[in-house]
């Protein structure tokens, strides 16, 4: 367990992805047994390995990361091709789109949990488009709702944000660490 951080910034394309795909479902499982108040709230947990991913490999490594956890997460489960699979990973991959779109075109103006609200937004904003245009089909259900799942977005996403900076300030110690170890 010690080594995973220097194996993982060392490690080969193919490699590196699986092993964030793990993290990225090992939190998508344990979120999905946290008690929450409402069914459909979920904390975001795993797209704290997408942001770490993103910021770290570059946004093809985010996406493979993104949909290879939606993909098995949903198998898991057995929901995929369902509506909570349709819902997960278009909110997974707009996510991901908008963070990549606004890292490459203001890089340096967002912190990462700047990027992280920026992409919570977004995965709540698709998934509301889609809940309605695909199975709601009730403005007046999805205007009494979309506030209280946007704020709940952003809060989450402000706290993934944090956390996904800590880890990624710990990790880039510990790289340095390793590099200054095998120079000596």
């Amino acid at each position: 367990m010690k080594d995973i951080p220097h194996r993982l910034m060392q490690s080969p394309g193919n490699y590196r992805i699986a092993i964030l795909s793990a993290f990225a479902l090992g939190l998508h499982g344990v979120e999905s047994i946290l008690p929450t108040p409402f069914p459909w709230l979920r904390l975001g947990l795993a797209n704290i390995i997408t942001l770490i991913t993103l910021l770290l490999y570059g946004m093809r490594a985010a996406v493979m990361v993104t949909l290879i956890r939606v993909i098995l997460g949903s198998l898991f489960a057995g929901t995929f091709l369902g509506p909570a699979f349709v819902l997960s990973i278009s909110g997974g991959l707009a996510s991901t789109a908008a963070m990549g779109f606004t890292l490459s075109m203001a890089p340096g103006i967002f912190s990462t949990v700047g990027l992280s609200i920026i992409g919570a937004f977004f995965h709540n904003a698709i998934q509301l488009f889609l809940a309605y245009f695909l199975f709601i089909q009730n403005m007046e259900a999805l205007l009494f709702i979309a506030p209280l799942i946007i704020l709940i977005g952003t809060l989450t996403g402000t706290v993934n944000g944090i956390v996904s900076d800590t880890l990624l300030s710990n990790l880039k110690k510990y790289a340095q660490k390793s590099q200054n170890v095998s120079e000596a």
